[in-house]
């Protein structure tokens, strides 16, 4: 067994229907873990993920289908899920809009699903971490955290303060034998940015601003996240870990 081992390990990846969320899935799969994949809606998506993983080899024990704008409903994923000993928080919404035209419903919903949702899957599935004495708890955040997009105000506040979410509870969990981090990805071509990536001079605006020149592909967080997951990555906790090709600098 190596240090990237993940034999005898439960995860859960929320939002791990699609993009980013289906690479981690996967990966953490090959590694030796069974797998929890989770998505909003229809499960079809899910369905093909899981056909993919077990191709490769891997076990997916469940799919578990609920609306994180609704935050109760992190009650049924909790049920449905049992006991893990990884939490990737990858699940997020965002809508592109101008600050001033933003509603209350718009702003709750987001943060509802990407901070409020993470701190109460967190609560449900640390005491067995700390029972074992061994968890890993990633949320998937943002390069928006320092350099936010104009039309993206509440999708980038919200990663931050969940990055500030992780720090705290960092230090707090520690000595229970497990690590929180976030991994912080820049642009990664997936089905969320495609329609806006298809127009050339927008895409070349952002490609001109990543330092790599290029976008990412949904698999380049994958391995960062498996670090985090194993024991190679014991040792890492309350970071912040940018995937972006140098954006954030």
């Amino acid at each position: 067994m190596t240090i990237f081992s993940l034999e005898g390990k439960r995860a859960l990846i929320t939002g791990s229907s699609r993009g980013i969320g289906s690479s981690i899935a996967t990966e953490l799969a090959k590694a030796g873990a069974r797998i929890i994949l989770h998505c909003s809606g229809d499960t079809t998506k899910a369905e093909e993920v899981k056909a993919e993983i077990e191709k490769c080899g891997g076990i997916v024990d469940n799919i578990i289908s609920a609306d994180l704008k609704k935050p109760e409903n992190t009650i049924k994923i909790a049920r449905l899920a049992g006991n893990i000993d990884i939490l990737v928080l990858n699940a997020s919404i965002q809508y592109r809009k101008k600050w001033d035209e933003i509603t209350t419903e718009e702003f709750n919903e987001q943060l509802s699903c990407n901070l409020l949702s993470s701190m109460r899957l967190i609560q449900y599935f640390v005491p067995y971490m700390r029972e074992k004495k061994w968890g890993r708890i990633i949320t998937i955040g943002s390069v928006q955290e320092v350099k936010p997009h104009p039309d993206m105000l509440v999708y980038s506040a919200s990663k931050a303060a969940q990055t500030n979410m992780v720090k705290s509870l960092a230090l707090q969990l520690a000595g229970d034998g497990i690590t929180v981090n976030n991994v912080a990805p820049g642009v990664i071509s997936t089905d969320r940015n495609a329609e806006a990536l298809s127009n050339p001079e927008y895409a070349k605006k952002v490609i001109d601003s990543i330092p790599a020149g290029f976008c990412g592909d949904k698999s380049e967080c994958s391995g960062t996240v498996l670090l985090l997951s194993s024991e190679a990555g014991r040792y890492i906790t309350g970071q912040s870990i940018y995937v972006d090709g140098g954006k954030s600098l």
